[in-house]
């Protein structure tokens, strides 16, 4: 068994969504390889970073992200594998990148309660004040707005033929 520790740079981005792992970008890994009977089995953790931008409101927003992986290289045989013992040395890089990728959020968001955009007017949206806008009404259903009106007036007119 043999366990190694080091950082590679990325020559290329990893990802293909509003959030990746950007070129040039550090990645810090720590494997683990032992010997088995079919083969090495390679198990350790990738720590990296990755960047873009937030799904609801398009601010920019980098986090840490930190991933496990196992794998089992089987030594040359009859039998196809996905990873194979080249050379006694293991090629991680697909493995390490397909789990990293993997581990990337689909609606990255840069905070729980991110409010978005505004659907008129396109600017972000701030905290919200509490009082809630009323919705725009479709033209076609303006008729049962006056019902609503005159629901209204017609309570208003109650409570206060009570309240004498």
């Amino acid at each position: 068994m043999r366990e190694h520790a080091f950082t590679v740079t990325l020559d290329e981005p990893w990802g293909e969504g509003i959030v990746s792992f950007a070129q040039g970008s550090e990645l810090d890994l720590d494997v683990r390889l032992e010997s088995v009977h079919e083969g090495i089995l390679v198990s350790g953790a990738a720590d990296a970073e990755y960047s873009g931008v937030c799904g609801r409101c398009l601010t920019d927003i980098a986090r840490p992200v930190e991933v496990e992986f196992q794998e089992l290289f089987a030594y040359p045989g009859e039998e196809e594998t996905d990873f194979e013992v080249q050379d006694d040395h293991v090629d991680l890089e697909t493995l390490v990148r397909d789990a990293a990728v993997l581990s990337l959020p689909f609606q990255p968001v840069c905070q729980p309660d991110c409010p978005g955009l505004d659907p008129v007017t396109g600017e972000r949206l701030t905290e919200s004040t509490g009082s809630e806008q009323a919705a725009p009404i479709d033209p076609r259903w303006s008729a049962l707005q006056q019902i609503t009106d005159q629901d209204g007036a017609a309570e208003s007119s109650a409570a206060e033929k009570e309240e004498s």
